[in-house]
């Protein structure tokens, strides 16, 4: 509905279903000042550009030099849908016409009066490859063990008693959510080194599969752009993961401590305790002692006793040590032969036939995937391409298997988009790429790969069309930053792959709502933009202070209101809370609220996805 005045607002209706959000209706005298969203990054000077008005009436606008002169001006359109009950209309800019490098600001005059924050107009090389290093900063921020960089948040070595892990057998988890402890943990084996990688989230547990799946992403932006840090972060997270797998034995290792605790076994787990991660190496504790487990943390298989190995962890880790040989095949080639080898080992080892409930954490409902077939297309190419990489024969083999598992993922009904439980798009672009040269046997070819990035894009299409803010992800459901940006990698790749550009303003759209063109006009990416996370849910970065930013960190945004209940600040942690409440919805909140873990956690899989879409973005 166009809402030309403040008299004509929605006065008449009792209520608008718009955008997926049922709000209210409201009276004039409910009109109020309005809010103008922006890319605070900027936007790329040839690209198509949009800005976002949230108001009750629409306007003139005015888009102004960092001298004061005027270079575009424009009007509001009809409005893209409400937002909520103080916002009942969303209208786009269209700013496209602004191609000068430089810093502006819009301003909306008239029936509404709004003014944005600065942006830019520049090469997307100059706005977007400097957050490569930015994201970057936050995988160093979360190193474990020894080999610590202080940086921002002053960190310390930290969890050396991982030298000496004993490994238990999978703990036993019932309960209404799929995570209450049933019985004790029963040591079965070790002690093993497992010290170093990374730190999950803003918690402290270490998990294979999202290691794996963030070194798959790194190990990509690394070959097609060596980076001296990127590099040195590569390297500490594969030389963990070479640890989490006992060759030898044929097992893989899935997990180092445990979120959940038991007050009826009597122990605490990582989750139960709000510290500095160096805090744990001071405790002094004995078996049975209720904080055991937080230093000595236990040990997890994937695969008790080398038997057959959940096939999206097969494929995940494959894929990450096949890359890593990628980028050493000329520099060190006797490292790259390493890694290739250990990328086939664990890549054999996958159990493909009665697979059951894959492995990813314990418990399982942390990280819920159920899709597989696209992680082992995702290893199988990037064998192939570390094989062809290192001239070894395997590679025309690996390219059949690749293309046999990406027909089976193409043929199920279920499918994603860029995300930690779905790698199909990035296996597709690098799939497609060596099936242009004939594979016999191969069970498809480019054609159908690109068909099926094509329709990952389309159905973002349809879906962002039904959003006032133009974007592809519910803000009602986890993972709305890391899935936008899948979207914006995943256009990247198809037009590389494909020279197709019809989908560009479409990836532009989702890294802009990413980056503050959305309801609470927040950039997901902290330290990134000019309105940011300030309280993330991060145990080291809170107790650090919230002068001490965890740069580059991006955190999950916006969720469905239902996850923020019974939110209440953990014992030990420091207070900390911005408003953002006049842009949630009945349905969908964002909170810069520590407590807030629904929306204010980051972890490593959104973050790496985010580095992604910056590389991909920066070199287009």
């Amino acid at each position: 509905m166009m809402v030309s005045s403040w008299s004509r607002t929605v006065a008449a209706v009792s209520a608008l279903v718009l955008g997926g959000l049922t709000v209210p209706a409201v009276s004039a005298a409910a009109a109020v000042q309005g809010e103008v969203r922006v890319d605070q990054v900027g936007y790329g000077i040839t690209e198509t550009k949009h800005a976002y008005l949230l108001s009750s009436a629409p306007g003139a606008f005015s888009v102004i030099d960092e001298r004061g002169r005027t270079v575009h001006r424009g009007r509001t359109g009809q409005s893209l849908g409400a937002w909520n009950a103080k916002y009942p209309a969303v209208y786009q800019l269209d700013l496209s016409k602004v191609w000068l490098p430089g810093k502006y600001r819009i301003e909306v005059t008239g029936e509404t009066k709004a003014t944005s924050p600065t942006f830019r107009v520049d090469t997307k090389d100059r706005l977007f490859t400097p957050l490569v290093r930015a994201t970057n900063e936050f995988f160093q921020a979360q190193r474990d063990g020894d080999d610590i960089i202080p940086g921002r948040l002053d960190r310390k070595p930290s969890h050396l008693a991982d030298k000496q892990a004993t490994v238990y057998e999978w703990p036993a988890f019932g309960g209404e959510f799929g995570d209450e402890i049933t019985e004790p943990l029963k040591p079965a084996g070790g002690p093993i080194d497992v010290e170093g990688g990374w730190v999950d989230a803003g918690d402290f547990v270490k998990f294979t599969s999202n290691t794996a799946y963030s070194l798959a992403e790194l190990g990509y932006v690394l070959r097609e752009g060596y980076d001296p840090a990127l590099a040195k972060e590569v390297k500490l997270g594969l030389d963990w993961l070479d640890k989490m797998w006992d060759e030898k034995s044929k097992t893989l290792y899935a997990q180092v401590g445990i979120g959940t605790g038991s007050d009826k076994f009597g122990f605490l787990g990582d989750h139960d305790v709000w510290r500095n991660p160096h805090d744990d190496d001071a405790l002094d504790v004995k078996p049975g002692d209720p904080k055991y487990f937080v230093k000595h943390r236990p040990v997890f298989p994937a695969n008790p006793g080398g038997s057959g190995l959940s096939p999206n962890l097969a494929g995940r880790v494959a894929a990450a040590f096949a890359l890593g040989a990628q980028v050493e095949a000329k520099r060190n080639p006797a490292l790259a032969r390493e890694y290739l080898a250990e990328a086939s080992s664990v890549f054999a080892q996958a159990k493909t036939e009665n697979v059951g409930e894959l492995v990813t954490a314990f418990p399982h409902a942390y990280y819920p995937e159920s899709s597989w077939r696209d992680d082992m297309e995702l290893g199988a190419t990037q064998l192939a391409l570390a094989a062809k990489a290192l001239r070894d024969p395997r590679s025309a083999d690996w390219t059949r298997q690749a293309a046999h598992w990406a027909k089976a993922y193409i043929d199920l009904e279920e499918k994603s988009t860029l995300n930690l439980y779905d790698t199909s798009a990035l296996a597709h672009a690098e799939l497609a790429k060596l099936l242009r040269h004939s594979v016999p046997g191969a069970a498809l070819g480019p054609k159908e790969l690109i068909g099926d990035l094509r329709r990952q894009l389309a159905e973002g299409v349809a879906s962002a069309a039904q959003s006032p803010f133009r974007t592809a992800v519910s803000v009602k459901e986890f993972d709305a930053a890391s899935k936008s940006f899948g979207f914006a990698a995943t256009e990247r790749l198809y037009a590389d792959l494909t020279g197709d550009r019809r989908y560009a303003a479409f990836g532009s759209q989702q890294r802009n709502f990413t980056l503050g063109a959305n309801a609470w006009g927040i950039s997901l990416v902290v330290g990134v933009g000019t309105t940011y996370p300030r309280c993330p849910h991060h145990q080291a970065a809170n107790l650090a202070g919230e002068e001490k930013l965890l740069y580059g960190a991006v955190v999950n945004g916006p969720n469905g209101a239902e996850n923020f209940e019974h939110m209440e600040l953990p014992p030990g942690s420091k207070d900390c809370k911005k408003p953002f409440e006049a842009f949630d919805t009945p349905e969908a909140r964002y909170a810069d609220d520590l407590a807030s873990w629904p929306s204010n956690e980051p972890a490593i899989d959104f973050t790496s996805t985010a580095m992604l879409a910056f590389a991909l973005t920066g070199r287009s």
